[in-house]
């Protein structure tokens, strides 16, 4: 279904990560005014026409205030990045990082317009919890990036309960698909498969919920566009436990390539073995469900990163083939072809 309304404003925070880039993509698509407010600039492939671009440090609350607008009707909080070190490998620094920019950010946006505060937790609040995790279980987190995201859940339903403000909280568990971080689970065992070399992974004893990332992005729009969401804190995953050992496998079947060395990744100290969603809670409010299937999505998945490879490949050819074309013609010539073809494959990545 097409929402095209040029009335809506929306701020994405994190808005060049993975989550972020395809949930600006779908909001373009439908019409709407795009902020995206990060550290750093997009990575080629994920910059969007037009999106605004806008560049401050969240944990920077005078910085945060004089670089963005405070009248959305929308704002979906992806900032921060999963971090499983220890407090004294630096957790106060992501505490501070998680926790001290969602007061920054709801502090600095106003509540005039505000229809929607989209919180984005993380499954990693269950911690030791026991499996199937609802949003009734009781959080046991055991990291400084995990108390963060709950006191961060805590956080918006205590305004809610007391101000009024129109925040709800989305649990995802393990999101993939195309264009993920290359340091995550999934772009890890590809890009591992694909070189041929061995590449080290734990036992694959731990069961986890993969969801992809288009019906992640679905679940952010039917929170933001729904007024029974407010308050709310929502699972968003399968539902469908899977062990690592088994995702591995699958992609190693699928590539016909692949040489994982099992157990050579120890586990995480009081990783919770089995972690998988029940997600009835936002079925039956907001009437989501995930749409694509797992088999489905990795294949896809797959196939985005044999294309990237495919043109990393093209790239290096045409390279040493206007090197040797820009002997006669001088490097000015090959400096623009190799732009021009560049920006051509670069729209083809981001298609």
């Amino acid at each position: 279904m097409d929402y095209v309304n040029y009335k809506h404003r929306i701020l994405v925070v994190g808005g060049t990560g993975f989550i972020g880039h395809h949930l600006l993509k779908e909001t373009v698509r439908r019409g709407w005014s795009c902020t995206s407010v990060s550290l750093n600039p997009p990575i080629q492939h994920r910059k969007i026409a037009k999106v605004n671009y806008v560049f401050a440090d969240v944990t920077n609350k005078s910085e945060l205030k004089s670089k963005i607008d405070d009248d959305y009707d929308y704002v979906v909080n992806l900032g921060g990045y999963p971090d499983h070190n220890l407090l004294n490998e630096g957790g106060d620094k992501i505490i501070n990082n998680h926790f001290a920019a969602v007061i920054n950010l709801v502090s600095a946006i106003s509540r005039k317009k505000l229809k929607r505060f989209v919180q984005i937790g993380s499954s990693d609040e269950y911690g030791k919890a026991q499996e199937p995790q609802t949003e009734t279980t009781r959080e046991q987190p055991i990291s400084p990036y995990s108390i963060a995201k709950v006191a961060s859940t805590h956080f918006i339903q205590m305004l809610h309960r007391s101000e009024q403000f129109p925040g709800v909280t989305l649990r995802p568990f393990l999101i993939y698909g195309p264009g993920q971080d290359e340091k995550r689970f999934i772009p890890q065992v590809i890009k591992g498969c694909l070189s041929e070399s061995p590449f080290p992974t734990s036992e694959g004893r731990q069961l986890r919920d993969f969801c992809h990332v288009n019906d992640a992005v679905e679940a952010i729009m039917l929170a933001m566009l729904s007024d029974d969401s407010n308050g709310n804190i929502f699972n968003v995953g399968s539902g469908v436990p899977i062990t690592i050992r088994s995702v591995v496998e699958k992609i190693t079947n699928i590539i016909n390539k692949g040489k994982p060395l099992f157990g050579e990744v120890s586990f995480r100290p009081g990783e919770n073995m089995n972690l998988y969603a029940n997600f009835d809670s936002i079925h039956k409010v907001l009437k989501w469900k995930p749409t694509v299937n797992f088999d489905t999505g990795i294949r896809g998945v797959i196939d985005w990163y044999k294309k990237i490879l495919g043109f990393v490949v093209l790239i290096m050819n045409i390279h040493f083939f206007l090197l040797w074309r820009a002997r006669n013609k001088g490097w000015h010539y090959y400096f623009m072809r190799f732009f021009i073809i560049g920006t051509h494959i670069s729209k083809l990545i981001n298609s």
